[in-house]
């Protein structure tokens, strides 16, 4: 138990590692409601399954959300159906690699978080202003697909060119896995899961536009990065250490330009890109320069 509690906590405290903690995030809910359900089901009382599933679903009907505002976040944190959860947690770790890498920790929860929002709005908007929604209410709403799907346009904006392997298929850009992805979403409105292929399209939309204005200088993600910093704060002990320096004391960093930024077959030194991508981390990605955003871009058509 202990050693399943220390590999729990390495995982957890590893630096720009937001994807791994979303991931837990979601599968500690998906254990926690199905722990529920099945301890309801043996008690043959299902009274405290439905409380907690009422309370973490986004429902359509406007009326029922205003008591209980707190589900437009909660509701893309919990899933209930295994497959549900596990496409979802595989999707976003595979495009959220992109965004972590190349953006950093906390703009990929960002993307995350205002995707998933932007997908609760997109969900309510439809089903309380459209009459051929309104007559297929009122119903709830749970699962993280909003935000991945943030994830996953936001990646096809930010490096369309970039390439996955697809069973079959072979490699792959992601503006065309993208593509499709909105594609099911746009004809899916109509069908079964209508509320939940409209949020998909409000979750896909914020990340076209996240990854557009982060392009222009204008960062979506530093609001959200300064409430959680604010929380992260409150559970943090101030540190009583002082570091204090003499005076004429120099920082040595390495020095990555040691190397050429370019190889003669245009290949990117691998040096220079671990250094933009430390910068990345440390200042964000609107601090490159135009130089150093080509190389990162030369980098990623390379890992294709």
């Amino acid at each position: 138990m202990n050693s399943f509690v220390e590999d729990f906590k390495y995982a957890w405290n590893r630096p720009n590692n937001a994807l791994i903690k979303l991931i837990i995030l979601n599968v500690c809910v998906f254990v926690l409601i199905n722990l529920v359900w099945f301890i309801s089901t043996i008690a043959k009382d299902l009274a405290i399954y439905e409380f907690a599933k009422d309370n973490l679903a986004i429902p359509s009907a406007i009326n029922q959300f205003v008591f209980k505002p707190w589900t437009l976040i909660t509701y893309f944190f919990t899933h209930q159906d295994f497959f549900h959860i596990l496409f979802n947690m595989l999707i976003m770790y595979w495009f959220g690699l992109i965004i972590q890498e190349f953006l950093g920790s906390k703009k990929l929860v960002a993307l995350y978080i205002l995707g998933g929002m932007a997908g609760g709005v997109a969900f309510l908007l439809m089903y309380n202003l459209i009459p051929f929604f309104i007559e297929r209410g009122p119903v709830p709403m749970l699962g993280a697909s909003a935000a991945v799907y943030a994830i996953v346009i936001g990646a096809a904006a930010f490096m369309p060119e970039y390439r996955m392997s697809l069973i079959l298929l072979g490699p792959v850009k992601i503006k065309y896995i993208a593509a499709v992805y909105i594609f099911l979403s746009f004809i899916g409105t109509t069908g079964a899961n209508a509320g939940g292929n409209i949020a998909h399209l409000g979750g896909a939309l914020i990340g076209f536009v996240f990854i557009k204005q982060l392009q222009k200088g204008d960062d979506w993600s530093k609001p959200i990065s300064n409430i959680l910093d604010s929380i992260a704060g409150l559970f943090k002990g101030r540190s009583k250490m002082k570091v204090t320096y003499k005076k004429g004391a120099s920082v040595k960093t390495s020095n990555a330009k040691a190397s050429q930024p370019v190889k003669p077959n245009g290949e990117p030194d691998q040096a220079i890109v671990d250094a933009i991508l430390d910068k990345i981390s440390e200042s964000g990605y609107e601090k490159l320069t135009t130089e150093e955003k080509q190389i990162l871009f030369k980098a990623s058509q390379k890992k294709s």
